[in-house]
């Protein structure tokens, strides 16, 4: 008797621990998914500024078609300037306006090369280029591009003439590079993240914008880095350049 009941005691505690086993798997299955779901709300907020196939969504700046300069080639955008004396530039803008965003994107850049990624971008018979009034954020071949020998500032990652980035972190020409540039006026902090380091930081409005301003080549630029609601560039710099996965997160 004594045996039998401590055979249903034991099944009991075995019973218990098996309840309390598969309660925990149901918790860890319930976090799993809660995780999951959240992974993908979080992915939801990013938006693709580029479907890898066609340039919709983007344009040249100030003018109605985009010639064949710009094209899009297995999934990546390529700029390819027109052989010969050019007598003007082709720079490609999205076609909406952004304020606070974060942008991902990867590029690399051709031996000796020079492009950039500009916001804030007017268009209009006023402005010529978009560096007339969008900050920019450069993309260059530290190694072998002149503008390299003027120091950091205006070396790849760098707010152009404005703020250097802290180091570099830049693959060589050839190479892909991976950016994300973040601008919240909401917080007045913008900052570039390259190769998964962060090298950049910088305010984008106040007082401290404007002195960065008036200690650059733009002081005396009327309308540069007025304005917070603009397009986003990509520059033609007489170079050959890459760029692909474009996606957006608006803040």
């Amino acid at each position: 008797m004594r045996k039998i009941s401590l055979i249903i005691t034991m099944l009991a505690v075995v019973a218990i621990a098996c309840k309390h086993d598969n309660k925990g798997d149901k918790q860890k299955n319930f976090v799993e998914e809660k995780d999951a779901i959240g992974t993908n709300k979080a992915e939801e907020l990013w938006s693709q500024l580029f479907n890898g196939e066609n340039l919709d969504g983007w344009k040249a700046f100030n003018a109605d078609s985009i010639s064949s300069q710009w094209q899009v080639k297995d999934g990546v955008i390529v700029f390819t300037p027109a052989p010969g004396k050019r007598t003007s530039t082709e720079n490609l803008i999205t076609k909406n306006t952004y304020t606070n965003f974060e942008l991902s994107l990867e590029w690399k850049i051709s031996k000796g090369g020079n492009s950039g990624i500009m916001w804030g971008v007017q268009e209009g018979e006023a402005f010529s280029e978009p560096y007339l009034t969008g900050p920019e954020i450069q993309i260059l071949d530290n190694e072998l591009h002149p503008d390299a020998t003027n120091g950091p500032i205006r070396q790849a990652g760098a707010l152009y003439d404005m703020m250097p980035p802290k180091s570099d972190k830049t693959k060589n020409a050839g190479k892909w590079n991976k950016t994300v540039i973040k601008i919240d006026h909401n917080t007045n902090k913008g900052s570039v993240r390259l190769n998964g380091f962060t090298i950049n930081e910088f305010p984008v409005h106040g007082k401290e914008w404007k002195d960065m301003i008036k200690s650059s080549k733009f002081k005396n630029w009327e309308n540069f880095g007025k304005t917070r609601k603009g397009h986003i560039a990509l520059q033609d710099h007489s170079d050959k350049v890459w760029f692909r996965n474009i996606k957006i997160k608006e803040l």
